[in-house]
């Protein structure tokens, strides 16, 4: 089987839930459309979506664990988000307007001790990735086989929050990607550089609640905590799953 696109997800709000999608036109120099769109600054930050900041502003996994098992779908035509989660009713509202309602919804889910969530806001430029320049993050089912073996227990795509996620790769050939450029359906993507990855990672998205150490995996079996590429779009053009993917 040659190399395709077997996912593609986007995430909304930004660390609030992930759903997928059968396609989107990529732009130059921009994310995944309606990926991170929004984020949730907490009561120490002054995050205002006017500029790009740093993901220590915002509600994230790696404090949160049980923010993992949200999940999202967005209505583009109403501009309303729905969250679900195992352990809170479903939630539909619209992110620009219902701030109180998003609010109460998600407080039980941080822990005591850590930063509350104070506000919702969105991007005016660019998504609100973890990387200061419009990534869109590229993901491996191959690689995710080999670290699920190593782990003993099958690991979910949904703990590391891509965007496009490929089959029909050796494991870990994504790494061998960087400083080059790939072709995916119509689109030109410049792969910048490994994913190194955080906490949020060791929880369970079917739970939200913490299992496997993900960080040590990578650590104690391949010396590196990296999962995944960075890559920024530098040719427009649409993608969809099933797309076939060359390395330029």
């Amino acid at each position: 089987m040659s190399a395709r696109i077997a996912h593609i997800w986007r995430h909304p709000i930004k660390a609030h839930g992930a759903e997928a999608i059968a396609g989107a036109r990529l732009s130059a120099g921009q994310g995944l459309p309606f990926d991170r769109h929004w984020a949730v600054a907490h009561e120490a930050s002054d995050a205002d979506g006017s500029e790009w900041v740093n993901c220590a502003n915002f509600n994230r996994g790696a404090k949160a664990p049980a923010l993992m098992a949200i999940r999202a779908r967005l209505d583009e035509e109403s501009g309303e988000i729905t969250l679900t989660h195992p352990d809170r009713p479903p939630l539909t509202f619209d992110p620009d307007r219902d701030q109180a309602a998003f609010i109460q919804w998600v407080r039980p889910l941080i822990p005591e001790g850590r930063a509350a969530p104070a506000r919702l806001v969105r991007a005016r430029s660019r998504a609100m990735t973890d990387t200061p320049f419009p990534s869109i993050s590229i993901n491996s089912l191959d690689t995710l086989k080999e670290m699920s073996a190593r782990a003993g227990k099958p690991l979910s795509p949904l703990r590391w929050r891509g965007n496009i996620w490929l089959e029909g790769l050796a494991p870990w050939a994504e790494f061998e990607w960087v400083g080059k450029r790939l072709r995916i359906g119509e689109a030109v993507l410049e792969i910048r550089e490994p994913i190194t990855r955080c906490r949020a990672t060791s929880a369970d998205p079917e739970t939200g609640r913490i299992d496997i150490d993900t960080l040590a995996l990578l650590e104690e079996s391949w010396g590196h905590r990296d999962f995944g590429v960075y890559g920024v779009v530098v040719e427009p053009g649409r993608i969809a799953a099933g797309d076939a993917i060359e390395v330029l």
